[in-house]
């Protein structure tokens, strides 16, 4: 039995299912095809895109903003430098990394290890500076060598710059890396490892204004820690620009005559009406451009085992004893206290005898009322004047003052002097004052002792009549380049003074500088310039003839000037501290000059010639053992 012949609907049937059957096998050879394209043709280009590119931020840092003086002259700036980083994930050995780097840079193999282990707990991604500031010739030959460096980045970042080195350098102070006890500190919330911060004067006290906001920039790096692309930037916004009340004409007149007179030490210069500061001087000094791309360790350990202390801000950390410059407090708390007239005489025969001792006096002045006495700075009037006052009364008219306490000047880590009290000796000492104590106290001597800046407070205070102002040094700011805000200036403490007292007083200071007295050589005809010299001690004379020859310490007496003119209108005053300058009268030309060139100014007129240099006078051991005129001399 034949079977019958299929149908036609299967047939059709059969032909789809042949046409299905062919275009399955084409489909898988077109996906075996790719499959292989993918994982064998292009395996190594794949394989780099999946394992090696990856996306990175860098830091942009935001230039500090410029720092100016009261005329506009910039005395901070910034300028283009190169850093070179390390990102530790791109590189598997580092130690052969850090090993090849030094080679390739000369930089110390063990300070780029130091520098890598710091930032140990930073996260892998983020680029480590390991070379700040590096030479063209060290990108050069980094990037000659890139294949052997991976992780390597090289970064246009700004530097600060200090224009005139050392010129003003403890008020605009220096900056460097945030330590890591410094991220601790709530001053410094939101920093993290390597930001770059202020660590003295101005750049610290102003540190949050002048950093501005870093900027960042996303890129897309591959294996050698090349950059592909960029996907997005935020630009760094600058710090703000600050202004301050220094005068750098003012500045550099008392540098230079620092520098000429030979001597180190400090000045503060200050107008008397405002308490703006116009000239801050602190000798010797540093220069602030060593720090900004890093201090080396021999370099830092040099300025820090230096026994002249550069580092050192000695208008504001230096305390000394103010020698007879206090002289000057002691005749307004006389007369205030009522304990003596202008007019009253005190006979000087070379000394006096105080509780059963002999104090002696520089010279012989005869008859003396408190001008003549101030002006030729007379021992035995105001040992008298002590007794009469007592250490409480003295303490109490120095202190309102502006001495034995903080200025509050808006620089950082100042301190404050001594000027002693019953109520001090008791609580320091456990025991009592004894007067014999007060003769010293009352030519400057002794306890009592000031800085640099608080006797500059002091003088302005007098010359004023009265107002106690605490210095400023920044004058306004210019806040993100568009908003200039002006500082406003604290009130003043008011020290009521009777005008018969401060007529007094500059009558006595007018004598020092332009008649009979000690500080003749600070003289300007037609300024009526004030002043007081003053000669402190060291070491005590029996102390002095002990280590004379002994010692490599110096014993030279320091030199204090303190100053104010126009005598009736003043208009700027303060202070001349020669650290071992022996006499205050040694002092008083680097404040004559520095009046010079503000007059000059004032009037318009060109400024005065530098000082010639001059010997500062020599002491041997033998005259260091000698009485230097009886302690008193000015």
């Amino acid at each position: 039995m034949s079977m019958p012949p299929p149908s036609r609907d299967v047939g059709r049937v059969r032909t789809i299912l042949s046409l299905f059957q062919h275009a399955a096998v084409l489909v898988f050879a077109a996906l075996l095809f790719a499959f292989w394209h993918a994982q064998i043709g292009q395996h190594e280009r794949f394989l780099a895109m999946a394992e090696n590119n990856h996306q990175r931020t860098l830091s942009l840092r935001a230039p500090r903003g410029a720092i100016l003086d009261r005329d506009g002259e910039v005395l901070v700036e910034n300028r283009h430098s190169l850093d070179i980083s390390l990102v530790r994930d791109q590189v598997e050995d580092i130690d052969r990394w850090i090993e090849r780097l030094a080679r390739t840079t000369g930089v110390d193999e063990a300070a780029i290890a130091g520098i890598v282990e710091r930032h140990s707990h930073d996260p892998s991604g983020r680029p480590i500076v390991v070379i700040r500031d590096a030479s063209l010739a060290q990108v050069a030959a980094v990037a000659a060598r890139r294949l052997g460096l991976p992780g390597l980045v090289v970064e246009q970042v700004p530097t600060r710059h200090y224009p005139t080195a050392t010129f003003g350098a403890h008020t605009l102070g220096y900056v460097g890396e945030v330590t890591d006890v410094q991220l601790t500190l709530p001053r410094f919330e939101g920093l993290r490892s390597g930001a770059i911060i202020g660590h003295a004067g101005i750049e610290y006290a102003y540190n949050a204004q002048l950093m501005g906001t870093d900027g960042a920039r996303h890129v897309v790096v591959n294996s050698l820690g090349r950059e592909i692309d960029t996907i997005r930037e935020v630009v760094p916004a600058e710090g703000d620009q600050l202004q301050l009340t220094i005068d750098s004409d003012l500045q550099r007149a008392a540098e230079e005559a620092f520098q000429a007179a030979g001597f180190d030490g400090a000045a503060a210069v200050m107008d008397p009406r405002t308490g703006e500061v116009l000239a801050l001087v602190s000798r010797p000094a540093y220069d602030p451009n060593a720090f900004a791309a890093g201090i080396d360790a021999a370099s830092w350990t040099a300025l820090t085992g230096d026994p002249l202390k550069p580092l050192q801000n000695r208008a504001l950390r230096g305390r000394y004893s103010p020698g007879s410059t206090f002289k000057v407090v002691m005749a307004v708390a006389g007369l205030e206290e009522g304990v003596v007239e202008p007019e009253d005489q005190v006979v000087c025969r070379g000394g006096g005898v105080f509780y059963g001792r002999f104090f002696a006096c520089h010279s012989t002045h005869g008859s003396v009322d408190l001008p003549r006495a101030l002006a030729q700075s007379c021992n035995t009037y105001f040992y008298r004047l002590g007794r009469e006052l007592g250490i409480d009364a003295i303490h109490k008219w120095a202190t309102a003052l502006g001495l034995g306490r903080l200025t509050g000047i808006d620089l950082p880590h100042e301190v404050r002097g001594l000027i002693p009290s019953q109520e001090w000796k008791r609580a320091t000492h456990g025991e009592r004052w004894y007067a014999g104590e007060t003769i010293s106290v009352a030519i400057g001597q002794g306890q009592v002792s000031v800085t640099p800046l608080s006797m500059a407070v002091m003088i302005s205070a007098v010359a004023n009549g009265g107002r106690v102002f605490s210095p400023r040094v920044l004058r306004e700011s210019l806040d993100g380049g568009t908003s200039r805000t002006g500082v406003e200036l604290p009130a003043p403490a008011v020290v009521e003074l009777q005008p018969e007292t401060v007529a007094a007083v500059r009558q006595g200071l007018w004598m020092a500088v332009n008649g009979i007295g000690t500080a003749r050589r600070a003289r300007l005809p037609g300024r009526d310039v004030i002043g007081k010299t003053g000669t402190a001690q060291v070491v005590s004379l029996s102390g002095r003839r002990e280590a004379a020859g002994k010692s490599d310490r110096d014993l030279r007496d320091h030199g204090w000037f303190v100053f104010a003119a126009p005598r009736d209108d003043p208009r700027i005053a303060g202070v001349v501290f020669a650290e071992h300058g022996e006499h205050g009268y040694l002092a008083a030309p680097i404040a004559r000059h520095v009046m010079e060139t503000f007059f000059a100014k004032e009037e318009q007129r060109p400024l005065p010639p530098s000082p010639l240099p001059t010997t500062p006078p020599v002491t041997t051991a033998a005259d260091a053992a000698r009485p230097a005129a009886a302690s008193g001399a000015d």
